[in-house]
């Protein structure tokens, strides 16, 4: 069994007291139903009732009467040493918390965890919120702050938009402001990420950029989405094969350097400024060749001279200048009046 050194006392020796006093179905189906014995996991009430012949709701029934029968025996008030230990540390994890950080927590030792949950379902101080769309498994010792933390994430998540990625102090800076009735001396940033591991709808990538937790920046689903977060990353237009070799790198994923090409050229986030060369579109980047630049140049500010389409097409595109005058004097699309402008033909 793996040590732990988060809990003064030994689980295995409690949970044999608080069994003695059952009579023997009555300790089995306990022992079954939270994995108890060495090696042995977790049963449902349907698995459960299968071995004894009986139907799932007579195994709740047994299972709750056996319960009861704990909180009532003497022997529970004599642990009570026990519970108080465990609201405390579960206070310290700011009074709700994910189920299986508080277990992994204590104890990476799983046959551990569920003696340590055991006790969270016998203990009366200790309140399960099941898991919904928006919330995952957790325990808390305190429904008023269990509901303003949850209110907080809610609201924190309605403030998020799907191109969102934001960084772990920056997000845990906007929970706060969300919490803004928690006081000062409670604003904890290890509490704060450990309230964010609640949620279903924020997370956060491989890279630790947080922001909604079903978007493509966070919940990657392949190399466009991969290469996206490098592109972002690096910050400045990257060669495709720089994008596949950073991909190798930064996640340890296989990315085919032509795949990866047929990727970028497909998704409308990314812009070909030059030979190989990617962009980001929320740069500012126009899509479309170099001929399509300069329509979209002259249609926005009108006629201009060649020295000033160039400097601008320069700045969208990693080309040769001789390349942008050569589509500037096709005549086919575009006219010089005497003053030396060019204009769209």
């Amino acid at each position: 069994m793996a040590k732990t050194n988060k809990l003064s006392f030994s689980p295995q020796k409690v949970t044999k007291s608080f069994l003695a006093v059952l009579p023997e179905r009555s300790k089995s189906v306990l022992k079954k139903r939270f994995g108890l014995d060495e090696d042995v996991p977790k049963m449902t009430l349907e698995a459960i009732g299968k071995s004894y012949k009986i139907t799932r709701e007579r195994v709740r029934q047994i299972e709750n009467s056996a319960l009861s029968a704990i909180r009532k025996s003497p022997v529970y008030g004599h642990y009570k040493a026990v519970f108080d230990e465990l609201k405390n540390l579960m206070h310290e994890f700011g009074a709700i918390v994910h189920e299986q950080d508080f277990l992994e927590h204590i104890s990476k030792d799983k046959h551990f965890q569920n003696h340590v949950n055991f006790f969270l379902v016998l203990g009366e101080e200790f309140e399960r919120l099941k898991e919904d769309d928006e919330f995952k498994h957790r325990w808390t010792i305190d429904s008023e702050m269990s509901k303003k933390v949850e209110e907080s994430l809610k609201s924190l998540y309605k403030s998020l938009s799907e191109e969102d990625l934001i960084s772990e102090s920056e997000m845990i800076i906007k929970l706060f402001d969300h919490l803004k009735h928690i006081s000062k001396e409670a604003r904890d940033e290890e509490l704060a990420r450990r309230w964010l591991s609640l949620s279903k709808n924020i997370d956060k990538n491989s890279l630790g950029e947080w922001g909604i937790a079903h978007s493509p920046n966070i919940k990657t689903r392949g190399i466009r989405d991969l290469a996206y977060l490098i592109l972002r990353r690096h910050g400045s237009p990257m060669h495709f094969e720089e994008v596949a070799k950073a991909i190798q790198k930064v996640f340890g994923k296989e990315a085919n350097v032509a795949t990866c090409h047929n990727e970028l050229i497909k998704d409308k986030r990314f812009v070909l400024v030059g030979r190989g060369l990617y962009a980001l579109s929320k740069w500012g980047y126009e899509r479309g060749n170099v001929r399509d630049i300069i329509r979209i140049i002259i249609g926005k500010d009108g006629p201009q001279t060649k020295e000033d389409i160039l400097k601008k097409v320069l700045r969208e595109r990693y080309v040769k200048e001789n390349t942008v005058l050569v589509n500037l004097q096709n005549s086919r699309y575009f006219k010089k009046d005497k003053d030396g402008k060019y204009s769209i033909a």
